[in-house]
């Protein structure tokens, strides 16, 4: 989005309607999932940084809950896509269909051309499919047949996925989990949530009463809101940094790219807006360092030092060394 473009949609968004507005997506949310404040805060958090959500958990969990109430909340279009493995690329990004009346070649779009696209199980097809995402996620295009075709904006794709150790299940290709801007874990409900899902939906679904509370025009203004949250010279240098390390530590193979790190900033800006700051701090990045890096990350094959450990202890680590160090004369810069 041009700057000039950001300043126009800015200007017609307050401080107050911001808060206003985002909270009102989250309340909206917080109405089917229960109990679970910073899964539904991940998901704002993408929507207005312009990114995408993978949320991985078990079955049964609410991950397509999350994604259904997110696509409810605001007044978009919406496609689902049930990744099978007999799902065909062609199915995701559209075709090209002969028409023998006219003689010609017509493109049927695919699923993929929605503001919202829930991407359901995306690690149960194969990676051929998994891959007709690529193009739409980062460049918010599709090209079939040599022609490029713009996705609706905003465009936002929440996909769900089931841990690799569930049957049938293939392993996500390193440049498609890196076009995730933010991977989350929903976890088990605790009892109290657990109980009050047992009183409210024996007959009831919740997402029968959800009514949008935005529409797509205006989320784009409040994308460019939090777009214009300034970012000090020092908290750039400060999240540089953190990616950097992560590429030098000794129990890392693949370290976060650089688009991670565009990413990270990306989300800190958003994160500072919902909590009524036009201004990142340190604490933003830091808070925000482990959804927006762990998945891109791979860690070193396993040694007698390094066996059992993961990219989030990799990043706990880097938060150690580096972080407690460098927030301190950040704040004060």
């Amino acid at each position: 989005m041009p700057d000039d473009q950001i300043q126009t949609l800015r200007d017609q968004v307050g401080a107050e309607d911001f808060a206003r507005e985002t909270a009102a997506i989250a309340d909206s949310i917080t109405r089917v999932i229960d109990g679970k404040p910073d899964a539904v805060r991940a998901a704002l958090v993408c929507l207005l940084a312009e990114g995408h959500l993978l949320i991985e958990d078990v079955p049964g969990v609410g991950k397509t809950m999350l994604a259904r109430a997110l696509a409810a909340t605001v007044d978009a279009t919406v496609r689902r896509i049930q990744f099978t493995p007999d799902l065909l690329p062609g199915d995701v990004t559209g075709v090209s269909v002969y028409n023998p009346v006219d003689r010609v070649f017509e493109f049927k779009p695919g699923a993929v051309f929605a503001h919202i696209v829930i991407a359901d199980e995306i690690n149960r097809s194969s990676p051929k499919t998994q891959s007709a995402l690529l193009e739409a996620m980062e460049e918010h295009q599709v090209t079939v047949d040599g022609v490029s075709r713009a996705l609706p904006d905003p465009f936002l794709v929440v996909a769900t996925q089931n841990p690799l150790e569930m049957e049938g299940t293939y392993a996500l290709p390193e440049a498609q989990r890196d076009r995730f801007m933010m991977r989350v874990s929903m976890g088990y409900p605790d009892a109290a949530s657990e109980a009050l899902m047992l009183r409210q939906r024996d007959t009831l679904n919740p997402l029968d009463d959800l009514r949008p509370v935005v529409g797509s025009d205006r989320v784009r203004q409040l994308i460019a809101w939090a777009r214009s949250v300034h970012v000090s010279p020092a908290v750039e240098e400060y999240a540089v940094g953190l990616a950097r390390a992560t590429r030098a530590h000794p129990d890392v193979r693949l370290g976060a790219s650089p688009r991670a790190t565009l990413q990270l900033v990306r989300a800190a800006k958003v994160w500072a807006a919902l909590d009524g700051r036009e201004f990142v701090i340190p604490d933003d990045v830091a808070t925000l360092l482990e959804p927006v890096f762990a998945h891109r990350m791979i860690a070193a094959r396993g040694t007698s030092a390094t066996r059992g450990r993961t990219s989030s202890d990799a990043i706990a680590a880097v938060l150690r060394t580096i972080a407690d160090s460098v927030r301190v004369p950040l704040a004060t810069r």
